[in-house]
């Protein structure tokens, strides 16, 4: 009854829309910068990715990078700037390549980030809370303990306005890219220090390895990405997103690159032996040896809180993702309501309730939290990421043959194209040197189970839209269409 559909909206606590015109450049900059979490991936991807391979090329792969998705976001925004839609990789599939593909991306996506989500627990908990909890308490203090107390935080405040976790956000990752560059100057200050000409060889992005440190580097700069997750809440979208999305990809490279470098350099003529001796240490022992113990102190701190800011981050972004779905009645139609204030808190809170079941299992199991929930797990969504991003430039090509309409060559055919054939070379390298990326034998572990994890859950994915098409055409003819679709406009109604 078209008479009492708007006093209905008005008086409940759920909608179908996220809060708009919320989310400046900076605002957007620093969420997707600290689910990048520029100390987490300084002090422990770079000497555990050095560890596992036994390559220290790192920095030039940083570099190599940024380039590569700098060229993809040219295509990546420009389909943002037509298809404003939380789901991103989701919703750009579906109109670039077909609706089934589309679904099949968007329960990869929520792979992808999860496993992201995920693994920073592992690291809280292992390399930062245990160790800080059991000397301030004089007793040891299991891994699991400061992870579910994160878990608590993280659940709390993804459950809210993104308003409020976005001051922690910009709080947060101001401080631990302070702490990063200012550690690093004092490395390069002190005496007899050196750069290191074999980091920057081109040579460990020769052969067969390159995809494994491509991945490695997806891996440091996931969540560059997400900047369009957020295009519904943002002020200005057209100016905010563009401008998120470069100065991110271009200041975090720069300081990774240095960074990583100074810390493979000063790690003297054996930085792969220190690197598997001292893991998550290095980078604060070479700090500690120019400024003291504090430092090292201080350095955990804010790894600790840098990783609760990527857990928040990649939180709200699994959230984003659930609620562009079951607002249009891919998944349950519940996940697509939000609060009076425009918080997807149904979606936030089931990612808090798969967390907390990954972490009891972990905890109950023995499993190591830093190798195998941490490393492995972001070298899973390093390794999903990639896929997305090669699947996405395919679809910016598909989409913009037929919708050339307001963008240039560049933004529509040659950006896009060039971004394909390069992720479309290095993911078939990455694919075929899974074990050395993992640090594990050939056919074991998770270069066998994430593979086919990603081929399954994309394939039902896929299937469950070729179901919907059947079953469902109104709900199909609505996926990737965000508010347009028959499906969230009928549920504001029913609202």
């Amino acid at each position: 009854m078209p008479a009492t559909s708007t006093p209905l909206v008005a008086a409940t606590s759920v909608s179908n829309a996220l809060a708009r015109n919320r989310l400046g450049p900076f605002a957007i900059g620093s969420a997707i910068a600290s689910s990048v979490a520029p100390l987490t991936v300084i002090t422990l991807v770079v000497p555990l990715a050095l560890a596992a391979t036994g390559l220290i090329g790192f920095p030039i792969a940083i570099g190599a990078v940024a380039a590569i998705l700098m060229i993809y976001a040219v295509g990546y925004l420009a389909m943002a700037r037509h298809i404003p839609n939380a789901g991103a990789f989701y919703a750009y599939v579906a109109h670039g390549i077909g609706r089934p593909w589309g679904v099949g991306t968007s329960w990869g996506a929520l792979l992808t980030y999860c496993s992201f989500q995920l693994c920073c627990y592992g690291a809280f908990g292992a390399a930062i809370g245990a160790p800080l909890l059991s000397t301030w308490v004089g007793f040891d203090v299991p891994w699991y303990v400061p992870a579910f107390l994160a878990w608590i935080l993280v659940g709390v405040l993804g459950a809210n306005e993104i308003k409020l976790s976005g001051y922690v956000l910009v709080f947060l990752v101001i401080a631990e890219t302070v702490l990063v560059v200012l550690y690093s100057v004092a490395i390069m200050l002190a005496p007899g220090f050196v750069f290191s000409g074999a980091a920057m060889s081109v040579s460990d992005l020769s052969g067969p390895m390159l995809g494994v440190f491509i991945v490695l580097g997806a891996t440091s700069f996931a969540g560059v990405e997400q900047s369009v997750v957020y295009i519904e809440e943002s002020k200005d979208p057209k100016r905010t997103i563009p401008v998120a999305t470069y100065v991110t990809i271009a200041t975090i490279g720069a300081v990774y690159m240095l960074a990583s470098w100074v810390q493979i350099s000063a790690a003297g003529p054996q930085p792969i032996d220190r690197a598997s001796a001292e893991g998550a240490d290095l980078f604060f022992n070479e700090a500690a040896a120019e400024l003291g113990q504090t430092a090292v102190t201080v350095g955990k701190i804010l790894l600790g809180t840098g990783l609760i800011a990527a857990l928040l981050a990649f939180h709200n972004a699994i959230t984003r993702y659930t609620f562009a779905l079951g607002r249009e009645g891919v998944l349950p139609r519940v996940f697509g309501r939000t609060t009076i204030k425009g918080a997807p808190r149904n979606a936030s809170l089931a990612q808090t309730a798969l967390a907390f079941v990954v972490l009891t299992a972990y905890a109950i199991a023995g499993w190591d939290p830093l190798v195998q929930l941490f490393y492995w797990g972001s070298t899973t969504g390093g390794l999903g990421v990639l896929l997305l991003y090669t699947l996405t430039s395919i679809a910016v090509i598909g989409f913009f043959a037929r919708n050339a309409r307001g963008e240039n060559l560049w933004q529509r055919l040659i950006a896009p194209l060039i971004a394909t054939v390069i992720l479309l070379g290095v993911t078939y390298l990455a694919v075929d040197n899974l074990a050395a990326m993992y640090g594990v034998e050939a056919g074991t572990g998770p270069a066998r189970v994430a593979p086919i994890a990603y081929l399954v859950i994309f394939a039902a994915g896929t299937a469950w839209g070729l179901i919907l098409k059947r079953t469902k055409p109104t709900v199909y003819e609505g996926i990737g269409r965000g508010t347009r679709s028959a499906t969230a406009s009928g549920l504001s109604t029913i609202l």
